[in-house]
């Protein structure tokens, strides 16, 4: 096989032939060499129409970022997230605050692509350690591998698999942490990938857990749920103004027994559900409200809801004395529950200090990274 990497345009013959003469190869072996090549399957890169690729599984170039670092760049510099990837948000602001020092012990809730974990790592320099918890199986193991290659092995970094309203345990194991991040946000690499389903642009399942391996999807849920749970689900996780008509849209869809099993399904309940606005405003319309029903569905399969407000309630007795947390929040309803939790830890006595005004990304990180846009930063220091 060696022959065949190197000389391409030998024939299988003369390369036996070579083999042969030099004893490399004796003759009851030829049938076995011959067919070789022909036992290792070949497998194609993913073809696509036109000059460049549109859908997420033809992206080749973007899904191997260490090997086509140039696309990568080329694609960040036009403001979009090259396929597959994550653009950590708020960087240099949460490295600033969190005041990381060679020793400490950290925590990042959410693991993600692993950009904000990498910034903290650095910071470290080789001395002490960090714990992060993620519970996306496929992700959290390619993050693994890709910073274990980059010298962030098991010696600095220890990765589990679970949610990170366990902090409480893994504080207790460890002794407390210095500085902790959650980022509370969506990653890239699960919104941009059909399969996962969290996308209204892409066909694909309506599925929409952050680990597929357990719980029910968003179909599932919908195929069970009553109308007056949908429209307070709706008014609750994402405060759609349309939530009664949109909910009665979906549950008498389902009870014609036309499931409601992918993403350009849900879409078109939508769409012909507010097909009597004026046409003006019905586009610009018809995409928000998309954008807040499955963030609505997201947070609920997922009980982002209740998870969170557990990791409130166990943060203060994660940190040490003087320990530092930052928290990144994409949408009202969890920028509420946290803003509360800081100011009754403030009145209580348990933080010596917290954000009384939110942190936004600068122009320019929004300029070049169009998801930024929502993100609001709150942070506290245990007292």
């Amino acid at each position: 096989m060696i022959f065949f990497e190197v000389f391409p345009r030998f024939t299988k013959n003369r390369i036996h032939g070579i083999m042969k003469k030099t004893g490399q190869i004796k003759p009851e072996d030829k049938e076995n060499f011959m067919n070789q090549e022909s036992q290792i399957p070949h497998k194609r890169r993913v073809r696509y129409k036109g000059k460049y690729p549109k859908k997420f599984e033809e992206k080749y170039k973007e899904l191997q970022p260490e090997k086509y670092k140039d696309t990568i760049e080329h694609v960040i510099s036009k403001g979009n997230t090259p396929a597959g990837m994550h653009i950590s948000i708020m960087v240099k602001e949460i490295i600033d605050f969190l005041e990381i020092r060679p020793g400490q012990v950290g925590f990042d809730a959410t693991l993600g692509y692993g950009g904000h974990t990498k910034a903290m790592l650095e910071c470290l320099r080789g001395q002490g350690h960090m714990y992060a918890t993620d519970v996306d199986p496929e992700e959290s193991a390619k993050t693994r591998k890709r910073l274990a290659e980059q010298g962030f092995g098991e010696d600095i970094l220890t990765i589990k698999l679970q949610n990170f309203c366990t902090i409480d345990e893994i504080a207790e194991e460890v002794g407390g942490f210095d500085f902790i991040l959650a980022d509370l946000g969506v990653s890239s690499m699960q919104i941009d990938n059909p399969k996962r389903g969290f996308s209204f642009k892409v066909d694909g399942p309506l599925d929409l857990r952050l680990n597929q391996e357990t719980g029910i999807s968003a179909a599932q849920r919908l195929d069970t749920i009553s109308r007056e749970e949908l429209a307070g689900m709706l008014d609750e996780n994402s405060d759609e103004p349309y939530c009664e008509e949109i909910a009665k849209a979906i549950t008498d869809e389902i009870r014609r027994g036309n499931h409601i099993d992918t993403t350009t399904k849900l879409r078109e309940v939508i769409e012909k559900t507010l097909s009597f606005l004026p046409e003006k405003e019905r586009k610009d319309t018809v995409k928000k409200t998309c954008q807040r029903v499955f963030q609505a569905l997201r947070i609920d399969v997922n009980r982002e809801f209740e998870v969170l407000y557990d990791f409130m309630e166990k943060l203060p007795g994660a940190l040490k004395p003087g320990g530092r947390v930052a928290i990144l929040t994409f949408h009202s309803g969890e920028d509420k529950l946290v803003k509360k939790a800081l100011k009754q830890g403030y009145k209580d006595g348990i933080y010596s200090d917290y954000s009384k005004d939110v942190i936004r990304p600068s122009a320019q990180e929004c300029a070049q990274n169009g998801r930024a846009r929502s993100t609001k930063m709150r942070w506290a220091v245990k007292a």
